[in-house]
């Protein structure tokens, strides 16, 4: 059974969402501080979780970034009333996955995990390792390095990467990245892609004009040419 630890202090948002989880067939853990959620991840191994930015002992932002620090690979969704522009850059930046407001429909959550968990296992069909030209990427420890210097990236930076280098010379269309890395067809605009390759690129050397590993398709994707 998939187990997915909540990290939620609020009991009206912690309490009916245990019973929708658990109707979904979802095992639930339940912390409802940042240190006894960040125990829980070590100790119970959940495959998922939910977790708020406004706990009572330790701030989401923290308890992520030491959670992504032991369990690399595991989805990390936050849940939070702060909503501006940048508290989700901050956020995604923390090695969260995907951020969802409050207040949000349980149905959409619930849609939005079993996302995050379909990205999860197609990761761990990928090798273990992926080398192209200068950079080398482990998807297990989800680091990636160029030179043999690691890289800073962040999560959704390293989805795009080890999902272009699993195919180098293959094309994937725009379409293909959003479903697979974001998982988000309501989007609708791209953008989001475009800014993430750029940054992407910035931090793999990739500064040549045109880009030479990073290549852009023009009118369909990207790909890979390392």
């Amino acid at each position: 059974m998939t187990t997915i630890l909540l990290v939620e202090d609020d009991e009206r948002i912690s309490e009916p969402l245990i019973r929708v989880l658990g109707s979904e067939g979802f095992e639930v853990i339940h912390a409802a501080t940042g240190s006894d959620g960040m125990a829980a991840v070590l100790g119970r191994r959940p495959d998922l979780m939910l977790l708020d930015l406004t706990l009572p002992d330790i701030d989401g932002l923290d308890v992520c970034r030491r959670v992504r620090e032991d369990r690399p690979e595991m989805p990390i969704i936050m849940l939070t009333a702060r909503a501006d522009e940048m508290d989700v850059i901050v956020g995604l930046g923390a090695g969260a996955d995907d951020y969802v407001p409050k207040p949000f429909r349980l149905a959409e959550l619930v849609a939005r995990i079993r996302a995050r968990l379909r990205i999860a296992q197609a990761a761990h069909q990928m090798p273990r390792e992926l080398v192209g030209g200068p950079l080398r990427v482990n998807t297990e420890s989800r680091r990636a390095y160029l030179d043999e210097e690691e890289l800073a990236l962040t999560s959704k930076e390293f989805d795009l990467l080890a999902l272009l280098m699993s195919k180098p010379d293959a094309t994937f269309t725009r379409e293909q990245i959003m479903s697979t890395v974001w998982d988000e067809k309501y989007w609708g605009s791209t953008r989001t892609l475009d800014t993430h390759v750029s940054t992407l690129r910035k931090k793999i050397g990739d500064y040549s004009d045109p880009p030479t590993l990073i290549v852009t398709i023009r009118g369909v994707g990207f790909r890979f040419e390392g």
